[in-house]
């Protein structure tokens, strides 16, 4: 039987091949276009030189999960948090938390799941439509928050395309390591100026399967098992939206509910209980013949509230949010050949946690900022301009009861920041395209990394904020060459960017005892900072005709060092590598997948390395009609080798208790009327 070292190489090997193979054997393709990509791209070009990837259509549905780090796992240089499978957030290029700015239709989601990593993110992706992912700095136009990337979370739930009838779909799933029972069902019906849109979703979960295993809690072993603890949830929501259509533009509004109880694993007797309830309004409208070609305009307010609940029922600590975004984006008129936008956001965010857990005082986040992107076609190909200017404040209500003094007075800070952007695409031929981008960025501190004083319960740490905290600066340099020639495809690109005052949770060295029990103490303190990477993807048609075959892979590689202390930045994920054969033949369609991740070894004195795995996945679908109804039947078993897995991008309090998924079959049925 092959060693694990001899599957590493093939892996590694097949990945890289996939890439080249490309060169040497382009086939005739269907010439049909993919989707504009909407997210950082206020012009809808086909060719833009930041990297994005994006989930829709059938891949979507075989890559949904349970959570959106999940479903994006398998993305190049997307890695995630996983606290476990419920609290889950996306990792890009190695950072995550307030770096990556999460969007539904390109607003903020405005939570708390940024706040810890037992946080889940209030976004299922049973409703989504459509996901995209931009890698890189996005904070030119979302903000100092995107300075690691943005995933936007596309639905309809605001419909922005007219239309006329009845049209629907209907989808359910069950099984999987997590013996998920989970369905989604939405209507939508126009008459050509009117658009509704209805929406619900579900799904129950157990405790994880995994390989048999020896847990570790805190370095200690605790028996061996199959599941991983507290590891359940229950999950549903909805939403009703709707749209009125005009000569040149439109105006919606939509009302939204999620609704989430899941186990916390690092306690075994703690769930969460989630609410997030959300209006959004959007309207667009354009013009013939007037200095503006068109106005955009979004409102979001959002009310969300979680409790952290004992197994007595008890209620520890409750967390709430509630926030207000004004998203508004003007295209002007060409001057020559230049063509460009400008905007304003403003967003209110307050934040409050009450209770016996509480490590951040009640804090309140504003943010106004304007910003421009210009975009100018030349000889050396397409150049992109923009600027970003933005003011926030941070305030802290201080202690509540000035006898238990935890969090001092009431004070705030303010922050101007600057971001800026130049990007270029040449393209070299029809098929090949060199593409650049550089940037510069900055991002204020975050509450809790300005006021936090206490436990928190995730890190089994006693964290402290310095509200001497200046804003976090970094230079993004991104560089590609992409090869497509219909449905065939080869990127290869590399990245570097250099931060200065990165602000990072450091160990003291010293141990704080709160209520008897001793706990590491970490500060957050400005460091300088690096991040490297390679990212390859690739798509080539080996066989067209009756029985189509097309290999796909991706290889990323991400490496980060904090340079003040010349260790490896924590929770950076390993070398890793996918490869997929994908075959059709008439309705029916297979996909064997190899997911590779190297062993991680760079890692800071305060955590431990990670071991390599490979785990491989198979998938079946079968589409057919019913009633009419285009319908894909789908079977999926992941992890057919029941490889024991663990995630190197996690912390090391639920590493240990929560290895990845183990073997286990899932089937679904989606049904499009």
């Amino acid at each position: 039987m092959p060693s694990h070292t001899s599957l590493r190489r093939a892996a590694l090997a097949s990945a890289i091949g996939v890439a080249f193979s490309s060169l040497a054997q382009a086939q005739a393709l269907s010439t049909t276009l993919p989707p504009v990509v909407v997210t950082g791209n206020p012009f809808g070009s086909r060719d833009i030189a930041t990297p994005v990837s994006v989930l829709t259509g059938d891949e979507l549905t075989l890559r949904r999960g349970s959570s959106l780090g999940d479903t994006l796992n398998s993305t190049p240089g997307v890695s995630s948090s996983y606290f476990g499978p419920n609290a889950n957030r996306p990792v890009i290029r190695g950072l995550d938390g307030d770096r990556v700015r999460v969007l539904s239709n390109a607003g903020a989601s405005l939570d708390a799941s940024s706040l810890s990593f037992d946080h889940a993110v209030p976004i299922d992706p049973l409703f989504i439509e459509r996901l995209e992912v931009l890698r890189g700095p996005g904070a030119l136009l979302y903000g100092g928050s995107a300075v690691g990337g943005v995933v936007n979370a596309l639905d309809n739930r605001i419909p922005r395309e007219r239309m006329s009838g009845v049209s629907g779909v209907v989808e359910a799933r069950l099984g999987g390591a997590q013996s998920e029972r989970g369905g989604a069902a939405l209507v939508e019906a126009g008459n050509g100026q009117f658009v509704l849109h209805a929406d619900v979703f579900g799904r129950n979960t157990k405790d994880l399967r995994v390989p048999t295993h020896t847990p570790l809690e805190d370095g200690s072993p605790l028996p061996e098992t199959d599941r991983v603890r507290n590891s359940a949830s229950r999950t549903h929501g909805g939403a009703l939206g709707g749209s009125v259509f005009f000569d040149r533009g439109y105006l919606g509004v939509s009302v939204d509910t999620y609704d989430s109880r899941y186990g916390v694993v690092v306690e075994p007797d703690v769930t969460i209980q989630m609410k997030r309830d959300h209006v959004g309004l959007a309207g667009e409208v354009s013009f013939s013949d007037a200095p503006l070609l068109g106005l955009k305009a979004q409102l979001n307010h959002t009310r969300y509230e979680h409790q952290e609940i004992e197994g007595t029922g008890e209620i520890g600590t409750t967390f709430k949010t509630s926030g207000d975004e004004i998203r508004i984006e003007a295209r002007h008129a060409p001057l020559g050949p230049l063509r460009g936008m400008f905007g304003v956001q403003l967003e209110d965010f307050d934040f409050s946690a009450l209770g016996e857990e509480a490590f951040v005082p009640s804090t309140r986040t504003r943010k106004h900022a304007l910003f421009a992107l210009e975009e100018l076609p030349w000889v050396g190909g397409t150049l992109s301009a923009g600027l970003r200017l933005e003011r926030n404040k941070v305030s802290s209500e201080g202690d509540v009861d000035p006898l238990d003094a935890q969090f001092g007075p009431a004070t705030e800070r303010s922050f101007s920041l600057r971001s800026a952007s130049l990007s270029n695409v040449f393209k070299l031929s029809p098929q090949w395209s060199l593409s650049g981008a550089l940037s510069f960025s900055e991002r204020a501190p975050t509450s809790f990394e300005l006021y936090a004083n206490g436990v928190h319960a995730a890190t089994s740490a006693y964290e402290r904020g310095d509200t001497t905290l200046a804003a976090e600066r970094g230079n993004n340099l991104d560089v590609a060459l992409e090869w497509k020639e219909g449905a065939n495809l080869l990127r290869i690109g590399a990245f570097h960017a250099r931060f200065s005052r990165f602000i990072a949770l450091e160990a003291t060295g010293n141990d704080v005892t709160v209520d008897g029990e001793d706990f590491p103490e970490y500060e957050f303190r400005s460091v300088r900072a690096r991040m490297n990477g390679i990212e390859i993807n690739g798509k080539q048609r080996l066989v067209d005709g009756p029985v189509a075959l097309d290999l796909s892979g991706k290889l990323d590689l991400t490496r980060g060092n904090n340079l003040d202390t010349g260790e490896p930045l924590p929770r950076v994920a390993p070398l890793r590598a996918l490869l997929g054969l994908d075959a059709s033949h008439g309705l029916w369609g297979g996909r064997i997948e190899l997911d590779h991740a190297a062993r991680q070894t760079r890692v800071p004195a305060t955590d431990t390395p990670t071991a390599s795995y490979t785990i491989i996945n198979l998938s079946l679908t079968r589409r057919f009609t019913l009633q009419s109804s285009d319908a894909l039947w789908f079977l999926q078993l992941t992890n057919a080798g029941n490889e024991l897995a663990y995630n190197a991008a996690s912390i090391q309090t639920v590493r240990g208790l929560s290895p990845l998924p183990g073997r286990a079959l899932k089937t679904g049925l989606r049904v499009s009327f």
